[in-house]
């Protein structure tokens, strides 16, 4: 049975009606639009079921037609270099863009939004950094954007945040959104490699790209970061709202430290609502460092390239979400799920809920946010520098809650563990110790999760 626009349940976004075919334009063929095309040709009969009406793929837009022309999974489908040529087709109703980067894919989901086209994105650079835009654009034009696979694949994380969580409030979000730097350092933790040994078994294995700049400073994660801080939140945050340091320096003699204190070091990107003494939001801040992380906690279990997150929100408590972060089949599943929700609404009408920045939380800076420092430096081996330099701490008033000294050749390696205080003052105190007489080095700083 058919049902018209006029006798669909949702008159504002009416629907095309059960039984009515759902046009798709895929535009990127690299790892995950292969597995998106095979698993469509897999699932064609079920998801025709969950929607209401079958998918059928309008074409594929790649850059390169000789490298992909062959392709057995797309025996039969349209293939193009000319994206733009695909989404204007009037036949088209959702366009899945699986190309990366960002100023190229904006401009064609910007024009697929305007032209009525529900989208779905995998691209995490685009989304941290004009999710404002793309979500103006696609509520102008009463369509879809979904996301889901731009954060952690086929972990349900932002569904959970924009449906899930929607009638609670969450106060902190924290994770390891990034595979690669979660496999260097549990490599380093497990078998005593150092960093540069870990990256390239990362490599080799499949896990890092040959240029892996992104992952290990710490930027595709700080992407990832932006976004969940944005649904999370209710308020608009960028990329570059995002505090990022990557582990290129994590060594591992920090490795080693980090056991002997019964705690692991993980990337983690971190998102939290600040509250004045009464309780109350006075902003917002999103963060990506490494984290000494205590070995009790769910984050410091997480091994090899698995992600997780970790969410605490006021009615619900703490919740875990762990899985494939990443490859093309998890990726895709995400894609899927989100191609089934726009393709339900084509057929049925309505949207999914929008992006809502009602909040609008001032995006508070790095400096502001209280943190807990581990370091480790070198200092002359004499009597009275360990009083010296805790009363360094005390003047600037930052408390410690453990010191540790280890004599060495060179000298002593001291460790301290400093209470919470103002990011701004703790990295003053480091910048301080540098120009310490008796401070050889600071061999390491790194953040303890609070």
């Amino acid at each position: 049975m058919t049902v018209s626009s006029a006798e669909s349940r949702n008159g504002n976004y009416p629907g095309k009606g059960i039984g009515e075919p759902v046009g798709v334009a895929i535009l990127g063929k690299g790892t995950v639009g292969t597995e998106v095309l095979r698993l469509l040709a897999e699932f064609s009969d079920n998801l025709e079921h969950r929607i209401g009406g079958p998918i059928e793929v309008r074409g594929v837009a790649v850059s390169n037609l000789d490298k992909h022309k062959d392709a057995p999974e797309v025996a039969g489908i349209y293939l193009t270099d000319n994206a733009r040529e695909l989404i204007d087709r009037d036949d088209v109703d959702v366009v899945v863009e699986l190309i990366g980067g960002i100023d190229y894919p904006r401009e064609l989901v910007l024009e697929a939004l305007k032209n009525g086209k529900s989208v779905v994105t995998a691209n995490k650079a685009l989304v941290a950094a004009h999710a404002d835009e793309l979500s103006d654009a696609a509520n102008a034009a009463g369509v879809d954007l979904y996301y889901e696979a731009a954060v952690a694949a086929a972990i349900p994380v932002v569904g959970m945040l924009r449906r899930s969580l929607a009638g609670d409030q969450v106060q902190r979000i924290s994770g390891i959104v990034n595979g690669t730097t979660n496999f260097i350092l549990d490599a380093m933790a497990t078998s005593g490699m150092s960093y540069e040994d870990a990256l390239a078994e990362a490599t080799r294995l499949g896990y890092a790209e040959a240029d892996p700049t992104a992952d290990v400073e710490g930027h595709d994660a700080a992407s990832k970061a932006a976004i969940l801080a944005s649904m999370g939140f209710h308020t608009r945050v960028t990329y570059d709202d995002v505090y990022c340091e990557g582990i290129t320096k994590i060594t591992a003699e920090d490795i080693a430290a980090a056991k002997q204190s019964n705690e692991t070091i993980k990337l983690l990107a971190i998102c939290e609502r600040l509250l004045d003494d009464a309780g109350n939001t006075v902003g917002v801040n999103a963060r990506v460092h490494p984290t000494l992380v205590a070995n009790d906690h769910p984050l410091a279990s997480v091994d090899k390239s698995y992600n997780a997150i970790f969410v605490e929100a006021e009615a619900a408590g703490r919740l875990m979400f762990y899985g494939n972060g990443a490859g093309g089949a998890p990726t895709a599943s995400a894609v899927l799920g989100d191609l089934v929700g726009a393709a339900r609404n084509k057929v049925h009408g309505g949207r999914a809920p929008a992006e809502n920045p009602y909040a609008n939380y001032e995006v508070v800076g790095f400096g502001e946010v209280h943190s807990r420092y581990h370091i480790n430096m070198t200092v002359n081996d004499r009597v009275g520098v360990l009083a010296d330099l805790s009363r360094m701490f005390a003047e600037a008033g930052i408390s410690l809650s453990a010191v540790r000294q280890e004599e060495s050749d060179d000298g002593a390696h001291l460790i301290v563990v400093t209470h919470s205080a103002q990011e701004s003052k703790l990295s003053e105190i480091v910048d301080a110790l540098t120009s310490h007489a008796d401070v050889q080095a600071i061999n390491s700083v790194i953040r303890l999760d609070a």
